[in-house]
């Protein structure tokens, strides 16, 4: 069974930064090729904010989040990070961690999900 949960959210004022952690069990990271973030605001489509190649190591981000979060991933301890920097009030929403087989920050094509970690940040 593959697990993903996420920690590091919490409320922080624009313009600061968190790092939001998630941690994979179950070999995930060698058998789902590609780990994603994705978040949600009330009343708002889930959307994906970055995603990274567990295999090559390759990030992919939009154009809303390349300048501000980074993707990262630690192998050896199964852990998947997202950086955000320069918060806005915009960015609050819940984060989820989750994972597929091909990269495409599709987020029905997700296939394993986390819990959820809520980021808010205040003006």
């Amino acid at each position: 069974q593959v697990q993903l949960v996420e920690s590091g959210g919490g409320s922080v004022q624009a313009g600061g930064s968190l790092r939001l952690s998630c941690a994979v069990s179950g070999g995930l990271l060698d058998n789902r090729n590609c780990v994603g973030w994705f978040r949600q605001a009330p009343g708002k489509e889930r959307e994906g904010v970055a995603e990274i190649s567990t295999h090559s190591g390759t990030p992919f981000y939009p154009d809303s989040t390349k300048d501000r979060f980074t993707i990262s991933q630690d192998k050896n301890k199964s852990m998947v990070y997202l950086q955000v920097d320069s918060l806005k009030p915009e960015d609050t929403g819940m984060y989820y961690c989750a994972a597929t087989y091909v990269c495409r920050l599709r987020a029905h094509e997700y296939l394993d999900w986390g819990q959820g970690t809520q980021v808010t940040v205040s003006a």
